[in-house]
This record gives structure tokens, C-alpha cells and sequence, in this order.
């Protein structure tokens, strides 16, 4: 074969074994959507009725910030009778004193003892009255120390009766009105918004293109917005075979919750 034939056919082959990376679609002008980050149903294991709502739909609140009260009138009381228990110190001050005493009696009758000026038997007695003593601080003590215990149950016990947001975010709805019974219903309902998730349904063409820690900029369809930064967070690695796609997930910073949720967005992957 001519050798220019030959070099013609190799350039050829060349070019055609380059051609389908350059057919390989970019990856840019997808449509998104801006989702909540999480939902959450805020709701509560105690039985009871709705006492106060704190707050109201739209209304932004932080985690474990208190959202609502349950009636709560004998746990009130509970902790205040422990608190007023565990408050008295009266009686372990007293027996405290009284050990105080039997010790200098006994120290006396032992000096006096020791001189043969008093009988062993009354050695003995002194002896019986400072363990007695001691005994019963430590059982004033001891006594102290459960009403101390039953002060936390109880203001435990209280404690659950209030019903505290699981997560920083923004009160999508309400679910219960004033008076009406918790009995395993949702109280409220509270979206995440910051970070948000960015979702896209992905043609399987671009299977394997889209990897976790990709960034990727985001622009919401609603006037005046900006171009936002998002990170891909998951790759579905199972194909709809009915449209032949795949599911991919980002996660985008939301910092003042300037931007939406449940809006439609376009996404243009970046290489880095």
C-alpha cells in the first residue's frame, strides 16, 4: 500500500476513535428543584392537652427552642413539694450539731476515764451515743440526698410536658389547636432550610459524569435571584428503566434563608 495511503488511514482511525468524546453531552442547563433540607413532624410520647402554642406558621425558630406546653398542673406541684424537700437543710444541720456534741462528750469522759475519775460504763455510753450520732447524720444525709433525687425526676417529668423543635428551621404547619389532645398526633411540622437540597431527574446518558463532591451553580427561577454554589451529596446508582434517568441530590447553603424553598432552579455542573 502507498505510504500516504497508509499514514491517511491511521489519521482516519485516529480521528474516528476521538470523535465520541467529543459528542459527549455537557453538563449544564438541567432543571432542578429547591427542597427543604428535612421535614420533620414535631410531636411528643406524653398524653395530654395542648396548654399554649408558642409559635405559628411561618414563624422561624431555633433547636430546642420551646414551641408548645401540654397541661402540666400536677407536675407543677410534684416540683414543688420535692423542691420544698430537698430545700430542707434543717434537719442534717441539726444532727450535723449533734454529732459535734457526742464527740467533745465523749472526749471529755475519755479524759476523765483515762484519770479514773468516771466508770468504763460510762465511757461505754458516750461511746454508744457519738455512733448513735453518726448514724443518724447519715441517714439525714441519705434521706437529703433522695429528696434531691425526686426533685430531678420531677422536674424531668415537667420537663417533658414542654415540647422543645427538634431543628433550626421554619414552621411549615400546624397541626393541633388549643385544648385539643396530643394522643400521638403531630403537633407541628418544621422544615430544614438551611442547607437546602437541590434534586434532579438525570438522562442515563450522563451515568457515571455526576460524582459525589461535584460543584455545581444554581440559579432559582424567581425574579432578582443569584447564582448559588451547591455540592452534589448523592448519585442515585439505580436507573429508572421506564425513563431511563437516574436521582442526584445537592446540598446548598442557605445562611439569612435567603432563598426559597420549593422553587424551580437550572444547575450547570462545574470540572473541580
Amino acid at each position: 500500500m502507498h505510504t500516504a495511503l497508509r499514514i491517511f488511514i491511521i489519521v482516519a482511525g485516529f480521528s474516528a476513535t476521538l470523535s465520541p468524546a467529543q459528542d459527549t453531552p455537557p453538563l449544564a442547563g438541567f432543571d432542578c428543584l429547591i427542597k427543604p433540607h428535612s421535614l420533620a413532624d414535631v410531636s411528643t410520647r406524653e398524653q395530654g392537652v395542648i396548654r399554649s402554642l408558642l409559635v405559628d406558621r411561618g414563624d422561624l425558630i431555633k433547636q430546642g427552642q420551646e414551641i408548645a406546653h401540654l397541661d402540666a398542673d400536677i407536675e407543677e406541684v410534684t416540683v414543688k413539694l420535692a423542691r420544698a424537700r430537698a430545700d430542707m437543710k434543717a434537719e442534717v444541720s441539726e444532727k450535723r450539731e449533734d454529732l459535734r456534741f457526742a464527740n467533745r462528750e465523749l472526749s471529755r469522759i475519755r479524759e476523765l476515764h483515762e484519770r479514773r475519775a468516771i466508770s468504763s460504763q460510762l465511757l461505754d455510753e458516750a461511746r454508744t451515743a457519738s455512733a448513735k450520732a453518726q448514724l443518724q447524720l447519715q441517714q439525714a444525709l441519705h434521706r437529703q440526698q433522695v429528696a434531691e433525687i425526686e426533685l430531678d425526676r420531677a422536674s424531668r417529668l415537667y420537663e417533658r410536658r414542654i415540647i422543645r423543635s427538634p431543628i433550626n428551621g421554619i414552621v411549615v404547619d400546624r397541626k393541633i389547636s388549643l385544648g385539643e389532645s396530643v394522643d400521638n398526633r403531630p403537633i407541628l411540622q418544621v422544615a430544614e432550610v438551611d442547607p437546602l437540597n437541590v434534586e434532579l431527574i438525570v438522562p442515563v446518558d450522563y451515568f457515571g459524569q455526576i460524582k459525589v463532591a461535584m460543584n455545581a451553580n444554581v440559579l432559582p427561577e424567581y425574579p432578582g435571584a443569584t447564582t448559588h454554589s451547591a455540592t452534589v451529596a448523592v448519585v442515585d446508582r439505580i436507573v429508572d428503566p421506564a425513563s431511563d434517568t437516574f436521582g442526584v441530590r445537592l446540598e446548598m447553603s442557605n445562611p439569612g434563608l435567603a432563598i426559597p424553598s420549593g422553587v424551580r432552579c437550572q444547575i450547570n455542573f462545574t470540572n473541580n
